[in-house]
């Protein structure tokens, strides 16, 4: 499934092009040219010249050159007629941004869509879909504009969505969270190409290192377990599925006409394909950003050291309450602690009993001697870090020391609960690759991710 045509176009058509503020077409040309794709773009409008000082053509069949993609936004009932003047360009891919088909009832035109997209070997992203964007190349066919809608950076998480509207709030999110991603895709309807074509592409894309999903159906499933059983073996897929009660199914059947199916029959196929189950859009976030940042863990023991004991016994429960272990320090890295408080090296009223606590004036010499001896222990396959940034005590010096931790080749993950400084603080450390989240039970996600998929890998 190689689908570069559609990703890494050296030209796009945008049929339904406009000059008009508010139309589908004017904020697709907007991105296209605001966002700095640096192929050739060719707005397609039957009454206008020129669209956004770029030249217009009447039709598709009047551009001079090669058209790789075409994006569809004209109403419904004229997108048939589109493809096949698409077909006669030549044309390999189209995003159908159009809705009105399969979730209106008119399946009839959805199936004669796909029919003469068939017959030209075009391959369809949609129909009722929000549109697609690589961010590495800066080709962006959605529809929102930036000034409501941010788009992140490059990075390498892939996220496709059924719902516009929820991938929408990704992009947001990972923009506000400097989180790079790689590809964007709106499934929509899926009437041609599917979760399981992108899932089969993107596990061989070398930019992608994590994939993720929103869905609320899957047509196929013979084919959904077979691609996700070869895709887990090669890179982590996180699918958040909605529709998992009765009246979210039927929610979903008139969203995009997908069939939910029963919520405990798609739990099974992730689980025995190696899925990772999200259960909300925060713990979609957790996994996807702990995944791409950090290697699977190689067993479930966890190691913690922290400078605040109530957060360190809040994970605990939660590290427990996840299925997880607390690691047992062995006798030699008790020894390590003894001698180092021994020494002065670290205080005489700290607990090194896991969570290991250093108490609230540590500063980050402290964390690296703590850090260092939790993560030589041969019992601890992962460790959290957390550190309230509210004391005066915990200079800047964290942020390397905490980026040199990662020798040790074990997952880390470090959790800075707060405001604005902790925050400014969590940026700075993510750039040495550790990631960071706000909360305890956002940590408990993040390394539940990494045991998990570890221990899918190792089985």
């Amino acid at each position: 499934m190689n689908l570069d045509f559609m990703f890494y176009p050296k030209s796009v058509a945008v049929i339904g092009a406009s000059n008009k503020e508010g139309k589908i077409g004017n904020a697709i040309m907007k991105n296209l040219v605001n966002y700095g794709f640096k192929g050739e773009i060719y707005p397609i409008n039957v009454k206008e010249k020129e669209v956004l000082g770029i030249k217009a053509y009447r039709s598709i069949l009047d551009v001079p050159g090669e058209v790789d993609v075409a994006v569809i936004a004209v109403p419904a009932r004229f997108v048939p007629d589109v493809i096949d003047q698409c077909g006669q360009k030549g044309v390999k891919g189209a995003v159908v941004i159009s809705a009105g088909f399969k979730e209106a009832g008119k399946a009839d035109l959805e199936e004669e869509l796909v029919r003469r997209a068939r017959k030209w070997g075009i391959r369809l992203v949609g129909p009722n879909c929000l549109g697609i964007t690589n961010i590495e190349i800066t080709f962006d066919v959605t529809f929102n504009p930036p000034e409501r809608q941010a788009r992140p950076g490059f990075g390498g998480i892939a996220f496709m969505s059924q719902s516009g509207a929820f991938g929408a709030a990704i992009l947001d999110w990972a923009a506000r969270h400097e989180v790079g991603m790689s590809k964007f895709i709106s499934l929509g309807n899926m009437a041609d190409l599917d979760e399981s074509d992108f899932m089969e592409y993107l596990k061989d894309d070398p930019k992608t290192r994590v994939i993720t999903a929103y869905l609320e159906g899957v047509e196929d499933g013979r084919k959904f377990l077979k691609v996700a059983r070869e895709t887990t073996k090669v890179k982590p897929v996180i699918i958040l599925k909605a529709g998992r009660t009765e009246a979210g199914a039927k929610a979903a059947a008139s969203h995009t006409g997908s069939l939910a199916g029963s919520y405990s029959i798609y739990e099974a196929a992730f689980e025995q394909s190696g899925v990772l189950n999200a259960k909300s859009m925060r713990q979609l976030f957790n996994y996807a950003k702990a995944l791409a940042m950090q290697p699977p863990a190689k067993g479930d023991r966890i190691g913690i050291v922290t400078n605040g004991g109530g957060a360190g016994v809040m994970m605990s429960d939660g590290i427990i309450e996840a299925g997880m272990k607390i690691a047992e320090l062995t006798e030699e890295t008790k020894e390590k602690f003894v001698k180092a408080i021994g020494e002065g090296v670290l205080p005489h009223h700290m607990s090194f009993k896991n969570p290991v606590d250093i108490i609230g004036d540590a500063p980050s010499s402290r964390y690296e001697v703590a850090m260092r001896y939790v993560l030589e222990d041969d019992n601890v396959d992962a460790l959290i870090i957390i550190a309230l940034f509210q004391s005066p005590a915990l200079d800047e010096g964290i942020v390397e020391k905490v980026g040199k931790m990662q020798e040790y080749g074990k997952p880390i993950i470090f959790v800075a609960p707060g405001g604005e400084y902790p925050e400014k603080m969590a940026r700075r450390i993510e750039k040495t690759g550790v990631p960071v989240f706000e909360t305890v039970e956002d940590g408990v996600d993040a390394i539940k991710a990494l045991t998990k998929y570890g221990k899918y890998l190792g089985e």
